[in-house]
């Protein structure tokens, strides 16, 4: 039997699971200055503030999420390197990021 040339393998058991290994994304360089902006644009005009200019790896920032959260009593995630909490209270975390001795500015309107 020839084989068709117009056919290919689609799917094998034969190897296995494939094993693909983790893409690491590179921490973005940071001047030492954190800065809180506020932004209300997709989100039916709820503020929330976004912290960036950190300068900590993913991990550490879900933990530092995790206690500006905790500490303002709010929701929040962390999406590329940046933190959005949602309050619209940014002098409190100023407050907060400062006591964990960061430079902190406030950003935009």
């Amino acid at each position: 039997m020839k084989a068709d040339p117009n056919v290919s393998l689609v799917y094998s058991t034969d190897k296995g699971r494939i094993n693909v290994e983790p893409v690491t994304k590179a921490i973005p360089e940071s001047d030492g200055i954190v800065r809180i902006h506020r932004d209300s644009k997709g989100r039916k005009g709820k503020g929330v503030s976004i912290i960036s200019g950190l300068g900590l790896d993913e991990t550490a920032l879900k933990a530092m999420a995790q206690t500006l959260k905790k500490q303002c009593g709010c929701g929040g995630t962390v999406k590329d390197f940046t933190i959005e909490v949602q309050t619209d209270n940014r002098e409190q975390l100023k407050l907060l990021l400062e006591k964990q001795n960061y430079k902190v500015k406030l950003a935009g309107g």
